[in-house]
């Protein structure tokens, strides 16, 4: 008896398991009803009394031995199914879309870093603005259209106080504190007081461009343009200026650029021109200089000026403003793949 019980108190030492059901094979094997253990202690009875402590002794340490082995088994086993598992536990048990940036945000981002890259720095200021800095520091006259209320909004208690009808007001600020050179762009959110259609809104987003030095000239601005066209709108793309007029800048201009769409053949969407406006610039009204306390005589610069929905108009095709603040996701999903 005491020979079998030791052969199998070294079997117990050299159990293994690779998984829950070898284990319970074992568990059977040798402490079920039936097992190799269980087994001995039904033999007991048959041990003469003399010998009955030592190997009843003996068989109580190899049940307790058989035991214990298989509980450190399956820790064993429970251990290593945690280890694969490689869950991550922080994660929300219901898995949620990722969001989209808005068009006009991929953009914006855009057009920023395309001037980025040529040393222009973001300036921003007030959306609630003063006459000064709107229109008179701008070379607007008091009987210009752009001061009635079709296209302003004034506030009630201050009629001196408007919402900004372009950022030109952050560019003002910026040269009457800051001495030339000047090299900024100014995104941002302004607002006209016209009807709501699928070309117009009460608001929308410009990014307009400042540069102020010695010896800026028209040349500067039709390379910068160039640039920036090929840039935002592949290297395919041809430009042409327009003459106009804008109070703040002389001579001005307005900047077409060759259909994206049809490719300067003409199609509905330019007209059948083959040619989009989609800016104006100019170089900046001495005026303008001499109001921020900037010498005329001394520096000259350019200005520029587009709005952000026309732009992903023209890069994404899309024909009804009122989409961009709807906020309708079955719009806003399209662009989930755009930088």
């Amino acid at each position: 008896m005491i020979e079998r019980i030791e052969t199998l108190s070294d079997q117990v030492d050299t159990w293994s398991a690779q998984d829950l059901k070898e284990l319970d094979d074992l568990r059977v094997k040798y402490l079920s009803k039936k097992g190799e253990i269980s087994q001995l202690f039904n033999d007991f009875r048959s041990v003469p009394g003399e010998q009955k402590r030592l190997v009843g002794q003996k068989l109580n340490e190899l049940k307790d031995k058989a035991q214990q082995r298989l509980s450190e088994l399956k820790e064993l086993l429970d251990s290593q199914k945690q280890s694969n598992r490689n869950y991550d536990l922080s994660r929300s048990a219901y898995p949620y879309p990722l969001g989209t940036r808005h068009p006009l945000s991929i953009v914006r981002n855009n057009i920023i870093r395309i001037f980025s890259m040529l040393g222009f720095t973001i300036a921003e200021g007030p959306e609630i603005e003063d006459d000064w800095h709107v229109f008179s520091s701008l070379n607007f006259p008091p009987e210009h259209p752009a001061r009635d209320m079709q296209d302003t909004f004034f506030i009630e208690k201050n009629p001196d106080l408007v919402l900004r009808t372009h950022t030109s007001s952050v560019q003002t600020r910026v040269m009457e504190k800051t001495s030339p050179p000047i090299r900024i762009i100014c995104p941002g959110r302004v607002y006209r007081n016209e009807a709501i259609s699928y070309r117009a809104h009460c608001f929308f987003h410009q990014v307009e461009a400042l540069y102020i030095d010695k010896d800026v000239s028209f040349a500067d601005l039709r390379q910068l343009l160039e640039y920036f066209c090929k840039e935002m709108f592949g290297e395919d793309t041809k430009i042409r200026l327009r003459p106009s007029y804008f109070p703040f800048t002389e001579p001005s201009a307005e900047l077409d650029i060759s259909c994206n769409i049809c490719h300067g053949k003409g199609c509905p969407f330019c007209k059948h021109t083959g040619w989009v406006e989609i800016l104006g610039c100019g170089m900046v009204d001495p005026n303008v200089l001499e109001n921020c306390g900037i010498d005329s005589s001394i520096y000259s610069g350019y200005a520029l000026g587009m709005g952000i929905e026309r732009i992903a108009n023209l890069k994404y095709q899309i024909k009804d403003l009122r989409m961009f603040s709807e906020n309708d996701l079955r719009f806003l999903e399209q662009f989930r793949a755009a930088h």
